[in-house]
């Protein structure tokens, strides 16, 4: 295997652990306010936002992808990370859409402690 190679599988490798991690933490959150364990909600709500905040200054792209770019000419939506196409297209708009619907399943659990 080429330097190259090897450099865009280590690549892929460590940005399909990092999204696997983002991944987990967005289904926890949920899982977090069912299980009243609010804090922890809200650390993994903030983990996920500073990685939404990073995002949104990287004009929606991941540092890793920039990085792997540098390693192939491959430019279909999974050629940085190992995820099917169609999920890799979509990736922001299905967690995005999982990570909202959380905290404010979130926010909802918690305000209705008060009442």
């Amino acid at each position: 295997m080429t330097p190259q190679a090897t450099k865009l599988r280590t690549l892929k490798s460590v940005h399909t652990v990092v999204w696997a991690f983002f991944v987990i933490s967005i289904v926890a959150i949920p899982v977090c306010a069912v299980l009243d364990r609010y804090a922890w909600a809200v650390e993994l709500i903030s983990v996920v936002f500073l990685e939404v905040l990073v995002l949104v200054y990287n004009g929606w792209r991941c540092l890793l992808s920039g990085m792997t770019a540098r390693y192939t000419e491959d430019r279909r939506h999974n050629f940085d990370i190992y995820l099917p196409e169609s999920i890799a297209q979509f990736n922001k708009q299905i967690f995005g859409v999982l990570y909202a619907a959380g905290v404010l399943f979130t926010f909802i659990r918690w305000v209705g402690r008060f009442r």
